[in-house]
């Protein structure tokens, strides 16, 4: 009796330690901030959400796959490829999977990932499609069915770069792929309806561009500075969102977004100015500061009301390391896009 008496005691004294200890932990956690997640280091972003998950793909071997259920925290997940394709092996000479500037979307109930295969610095490149009824990997039909290629651009053929995909529909619900990277600058093809064909007889659009000089052999990539192009509706107008200058070089990073807009999803686009995008225009949006020496390579999005530009800058105080931003977009009363850095 008396043993049972003192072990209850025992126990009594123990609970109500770990109850004190218990209070005493909750109170210090929420005391005190938690320090939120730093920018993940990304290449390229475009975001989707799907019910309450918000999926991001990124430039990286396999495809890069980001998830999270708040635009902060950021989880990551399997690439979409685990080989390189092969197809892409057997086209692009010396590629071994690192897949550029993936595109996604969401239409008649399947989601459309667009992706960039190219030598670095050449127009040897294709654009291919991958399609899945679902982005959630936990989901038992999860699975990527590569379609191949749906734009090859040859160099001493084509005087564009078939990289940097974006998949827009017009008002008619055409479906459209800009696309392009210097050369002769951004382009915008007709789509079929299976959206992984160019639709017959062919429409093909100049859609923006700046000056190059083509009378070389072997042009130098670094002239023409222009890139992945993203098309946006918005109220009557399709806005054409651009990088401007240079990628990929660390702290030395010059990359600024340009922006145009027209009432026709072909063009021509129009900056403030009344400057073509195909002349060279190009209206700024967010240009690089002391923290972010070079910002760009943009989607833009829509979640509950609400505008978002997502892109990439490259940190300073981490070696220039590309990381991600997401920033809303307020809209002035002429219809143009503001953002802050």
């Amino acid at each position: 009796m008396r043993d049972a008496i003192y072990y209850n005691r025992i126990k009594m004294k123990i609970t109500a330690k770990f109850k004190i200890f218990r209070f005493v932990l909750l109170v210090a956690l929420f005391s005190f901030p938690v320090k939120a997640q730093d920018p993940i280091s990304v290449h390229d972003p475009v975001m989707i959400r799907q019910d309450s998950t918000y999926y991001l793909f990124c430039t990286g071997w396999g495809i890069t796959v980001w998830s999270s259920p708040d635009m902060k925290v950021w989880t990551k997940e399997k690439p979409v490829f685990d080989k390189a394709p092969e197809w892409a092996v057997n086209l692009i000479p010396g590629f071994k999977g690192h897949i550029w500037a993936p595109d996604i979307s969401f239409h008649n109930g399947k989601y459309y990932l667009y992706y960039s295969v190219s030598a670095f610095g050449k127009n040897t490149s294709c654009i291919g499609l991958v399609t899945n009824s679902t982005l959630d990997p936990d989901e038992p039909d999860y699975k990527w069915e590569d379609k191949g290629s749906v734009i090859q651009s040859v160099p001493g053929r084509d005087l564009w770069n078939a990289i940097d995909p974006n998949l827009a529909f017009d008002d008619g619900g055409t479906p459209w792929l800009a696309f392009g990277s210097f050369w002769s600058g951004i382009k915008l093809v007709k789509l079929s309806a299976d959206l992984y064909s160019v639709a017959e007889p062919q429409e093909w659009y100049t859609v923006a561009k700046r000056a190059r000089d083509f009378k070389t052999a072997d042009p130098d990539p670094g002239e023409g500075s222009i890139e992945a192009p993203f098309i946006f509706k918005k109220a009557k107008y399709y806005y054409l969102f651009v990088s401007f200058d240079f990628c990929c070089r660390g702290k030395n990073s010059t990359y600024n977004i340009r922006t145009g807009r027209s009432e026709n999803i072909s063009g021509p686009y129009l900056d403030r100015e009344g400057n073509r995008l195909d002349q060279g225009g190009g209206s700024l949006v967010l240009a690089g500061n002391e923290a972010w020496p070079g910002v760009g390579h943009n989607a833009v999005c829509t979640f509950s009301g609400t505008d978002y530009i997502v892109f990439h800058g490259y940190d300073a105080s981490d070696n220039g390391k590309p990381k991600l931003l997401i920033r809303k977009i307020q809209w002035d009363k002429d219809g143009w896009p503001l953002v802050s850095l």
